[in-house]
């Protein structure tokens, strides 16, 4: 399907892309704007941006029931979660996890694609069972998306396979990511892949690579998921390379280093980047991919004063 009449198929009324490409996650699943009148229930002042909160931010202050922390987290001012695990926890809790969303106007970042590790999926191979098992994932993302009312699903391709040509391998992962948007796209849901810094077996590490991936495949359910920490670990040069490929960034993720605590714990002055990402009209969740520095209550309140001031840039 092309590009232009991708908005028409989507299946909630009012789903869009902007312009540039970027998803408005807010108009996706039904989120207020960040400090929109309909936004401030209760609680603390919304963000200028969407920050989307991890399972366990916030246990000291609501306990270990996730959808006690998303409540807490709503009136921290906080109108977002993403759940890297959330394919693997129980029907029954997504559905939860899905209406408590709902009913805050909150709204759902990534979860990893079902079946895959960051390591496990070597698309690269351009093995007929690899793809298979990567296409049966994407069949199961779909469902997990409906119940909890999400757009955006993980994937990593896997690792490098070294004994055939970079090309080839680059071709193959992008043959099989084709396959796999072909059964995203028809349900609005989009893959953002993810370049990592953890090991250097990892085929796909800087956003450039992913660039190029998402301009061959060719399809609005292919965009690149932006992860600061793992930029800055590769290579640096966050803001230059954020704005090389933003036509293609479907989601940003956080963690500053060294240490992937919040941020102002460590080199990355994400005032200044979240600046620059708000100034060129992203409205979609920042995910929140990242530790607490401080313990117990205390680091979480931590957590949230350095949100607060890294989001005072306005």
């Amino acid at each position: 399907m092309k590009r232009r009449n991708f908005v028409q198929s989507s299946v909630l009324a009012g789903a869009s892309l902007f312009t540039t490409g970027v998803l408005k996650a807010a108009t996706l699943t039904g989120c207020t704007e960040p400090n929109s009148e309909a936004g401030i229930i209760a609680g603390d002042k919304t963000f200028n941006l969407n920050y989307g909160i991890h399972d366990g931010m916030f246990k000291n202050h609501a306990g270990d029931d996730f959808i006690e922390q998303i409540k807490f987290a709503y009136d921290k001012g906080f109108r977002a979660i993403e759940d890297n695990g959330m394919s693997g926890r129980p029907v029954d809790q997504q559905k939860k996890i899905g209406d408590t969303l709902a009913k805050l106007g909150m709204a759902m970042g990534v979860f990893v694609q079902p079946g895959l590790g960051n390591d496990s999926n070597m698309l690269a191979t351009g093995a007929a069972d690899q793809v298979e098992k990567f296409i049966a994932s994407c069949k199961e993302a779909v469902e997990v998306a409906k119940r909890i009312g999400s757009k955006l699903v993980t994937v990593v391709p896997g690792d490098f396979a070294r004994k055939l040509p970079i090309g080839v391998q680059t071709g193959n992962v992008i043959e099989a990511i084709k396959k796999g948007t072909a059964i995203l796209e028809p349900h609005g849901i989009i893959m953002v892949l993810e370049p990592l810094s953890d090991n250097p077996d990892l085929f796909l590490r800087t956003p450039d690579q992913a660039y190029a991936i998402c301009k061959a495949v060719g399809s609005p359910s292919c965009k690149i998921l932006y992860d600061m920490y793992h930029v800055q670990r590769n290579q640096g040069n966050i803001i230059p390379t954020l704005d090389l490929v933003y036509d293609e960034i479907g989601y940003y993720q956080i963690g500053d280093n060294p240490g992937r605590k919040e941020p102002g714990t460590g080199e990355v002055n994400y005032k200044n980047i979240f600046k620059h990402i708000y100034n060129k009209g992203y409205k979609g969740v920042m995910g929140m991919e990242h530790g607490t520095a401080g313990a117990e209550k205390e680091g979480e309140l931590a957590l949230i004063k350095a949100y607060r001031e890294a989001d005072s840039f306005i």
